[in-house]
């Protein structure tokens, strides 16, 4: 074990030397440390682990396909599609490799290369749902309805109860102007699933699209209900008010909206439109300011701003803004009308009479037959797409429709525990570390009067904190943490009985998620010192997030647990268990131990136990949001959706606001 802290140790330094080297070292190990960084989504620490193993073992594909996995979560597309490529020319029967090659190629706006390897994809694995996804939605980017269809027909069949697919056919009905076939897709989607704010969305579109406006209204606002924090939904909900010509809701939607996501493009583009209709004409040349400062080029917010300057008295910018619009479209004859208007009210009458002419020649060359003007007027449509270049649409409101297809395509492999389903898993377990995320809407500073004092003492080359909520490592970070395990080892040989020097590398080998060294080092802890408290709480969750990985790496690869298997994770969590037993029996006052034990209680489905613990917890502190969004949960578990909505409702008081989420989900919807 003493050799494997040696080459554990020199990892870092040895990416400095010959490459002879690399053979000596543990590919097998250092290939599970990447991951564990990986899963944890430590991208920047996982490629340089997957490094060592490519310089070790370039025949290898897994390493590649690793690496690019993580490029791609660092959205680094051409690096990622790169190191896919490499994984598949050493494999090519890895499906994940096609999968993620094809997400990097859309990334590129590559839809014809990302086809090509999900069609490669799905003749190793046929039933595969996200393949069948991404595919339609490629097909659908390269308006390939028919295509789309055909391959939106096989997912449904493939997973019947699948409510995406449902909806992207129904998208591809209405590009068809088949409306009956839209809405019996929605629907359909909505017997099935009708906790899914897409889906009433999606049905709120189609009312607007068939001018059943108050329809629309209702079926928005349902969405809004189960996606409260959606800032498009108040947008489109303002249309459906608008067309009732419920002025007022309308701007309280818009104003909402601007609350929620107050850069939304589309929010200020709208909300100038009817603060300039209601002549609120300032308050209106405000949000066509910030649309222009987000959108240079944006012409037909350039032109509204320049209409309102002129109304406003303010001529020469007004001109300025009309000659921007004409430069860039100079068949826009209304431009040429406007200009030569502000231009006499300035005294160039020179200059309006070069705008009259153009005017003039435009209306003759019309009726000859020979006019090249580009705009054309159109009423057909009240609404328009942002992407909409016909300028004569100058007026017309925007729906807030989803411009980047690429946000709507699945893939599996981002955030793979924190961008999990937080509506099914309690809130992460405490751990003793240096560093967590910062929460800029409830930031909770978790104190322990040992641990303040240990912080005292200065034992550390940083302060400990007790969180639940860790952050990914950049690159100097992990540089100084590897650093660190070799001043750490200098001291350690210096004091070999010292706890405090064992447990401070193991913080080191945790952070670099080199778990196995890092519970050697808490075993010497404890050796050292067998009421070290610190050293058995961090040893529980790390054997924990051991168990969890390997829990998800058997998930990943379809096996099957074995009895054999599933005694031996049992022994483990009672070794787990009995470390948080001893951090409580040293330390009775260490709450986030109660609530650690809590949590595995809830792994091992004893729900009921759980919520003893979590009482425990509340009654220490009845501020401690993690516990009641544990115990409304693992009530919700037990059937009891009253009581558990009522915890949750206070872990969202408290500030834990994804418990809202929750609440919706398991709240019956009143029609």
């Amino acid at each position: 074990m003493d050799e494997m802290k040696k080459w554990i140790v020199y990892i870092w330094i040895s990416m400095l030397c010959p490459t002879g080297i690399w053979a000596q070292i543990n590919t097998d190990r250092v290939m599970m440390i990447g991951r564990n960084a990986l899963y944890f989504e430590d991208y920047v620490l996982s490629i340089q682990y997957f490094n060592q193993v490519i310089n070790a073992k370039s025949y290898l594909a897994e390493p590649y396909f690793y690496r690019g996995l993580a490029k791609l979560n660092l959205d680094d597309f051409q690096g990622a599609e790169n190191d896919c490529t490499e994984a598949l020319q050493r494999n090519p029967f890895v499906v994940s490799a096609y999968q993620v090659r094809g997400i990097a190629r859309i990334q590129q706006k590559n839809y014809a290369g990302a086809i090509e390897d999900y069609e490669k994809a799905l003749k190793l694995d046929p039933e595969n749902i996200n393949i069948w996804h991404n595919m339609s939605l490629c097909r659908m980017n390269q308006e390939d309805y028919e295509g789309a269809k055909k391959d939106l027909d096989k997912l449904i069949t493939i997973a019947p109860r699948y409510t995406k697919a449902y909806l992207m056919r129904g998208e591809v009905d209405l590009k068809q102007k088949d409306t009956i076939a839209a809405r019996n897709d929605i629907e359909k989607a909505l017997e099935i699933d009708r906790y899914d704010p897409d889906t009433w969305a999606s049905r709120g579109m189609l009312g607007m699209m068939t001018k059943q406006y108050k329809d629309a209204e209702s079926d928005l606002t349902q969405a809004i209900y189960l996606s409260v924090r959606n800032a498009g939904l108040y947008i489109n909900r303002a249309l459906s008010r608008f067309y009732q010509n419920n002025l007022k809701g309308a701007m309280a939607d818009y104003d909402l909206a601007l609350d929620i996501d107050p850069n939304h493009f589309i929010g200020h583009y709208n909300r100038g439109l009817l603060r300039a209709q209601v002549g609120d004409d300032n308050r209106a040349i405000e949000d066509f300011n910030f649309v222009i400062d987000m959108e240079p080029n944006n012409m037909m917010a350039i032109f509204n701003r320049g209409l309102l300057l002129d109304q406003t008295g303010d001529y020469r910018n007004a001109i300025k803004d009309y000659t921007t619009v004409i430069d860039e479209y100079p068949n826009f004859l209304l431009g040429y009308q406007y200009r030569a208007k502000a231009r006499r009210r300035i005294g160039d009458n020179r200059g309006a009479e070069a705008d009259e002419i153009v005017i003039l020649k435009a209306q003759l060359e019309q009726q000859n037959g020979t006019n090249k003007q580009t705009a054309q007027n159109s009423d057909k449509e009240s609404t328009r797409k942002k992407s909409d270049k016909n300028m004569n649409n100058y007026r017309k409101i925007v729906v807030a429709d989803n411009d980047g297809m690429e946000n709507k395509y699945k893939n599996e492999y981002r955030g793979r525990v924190q961008d999990r389903n937080i509506t099914i898993v309690p809130q992460p377990m405490f751990i003793l570390t240096y560093y967590e995320k910062v929460n800029e809407v409830n930031q909770i500073i978790h104190y322990n009067k040992y641990i303040a004092d240990l912080n005292n003492k200065r034992l550390y080359p940083n302060r400990l904190l007790i969180t639940n909520e860790e952050t990914p490592l950049a690159e100097k970070q992990v540089t100084r943490h590897f650093a660190s395990i070799d001043e750490q080892t200098t001291a350690i040989v210096q004091h070999p009985e010292d706890a405090n020097k064992r447990f401070a590398r193991s913080l080191d080998y945790y952070l670099v998620q080199d778990w196995e060294n890092a519970l050697v080092d808490l075993n010497d802890a404890i050796e050292c010192d067998s009421t070290f408290m610190p050293a058995y709480f961090n040893r529980a969750i790390i054997r924990y997030k051991q168990l969890e990985f390997q829990k998800v790496e058997q998930q990943e690869q379809e096996r099957q647990s074995s009895d054999h298997q599933f005694m031996y994770m049992k022994s483990e969590y009672n070794l787990i268990k009995k470390d948080l037993d001893k951090v409580i029996e040293l330390a009775p006052d260490f709450i986030h131990a109660y609530y650690n034990r809590a949590n595995l209680l809830v792994t091992l489905k004893d729900y009921r136990t759980a919520i003893d613990e979590y009482d425990r917890d509340i009654e220490r502190d009845p501020k401690m949001d993690d516990a009641y969004y544990s115990r409304g949960l693992s009530h919700v578990y037990l059937g009891n959706n009253k009581q558990g909505i009522q915890d949750l409702s206070k872990a969202g008081e408290l500030g834990k606001y994804s418990a809202y989420n929750v609440i919706k989900r398991f709240t019956e919807v009143k029609e």
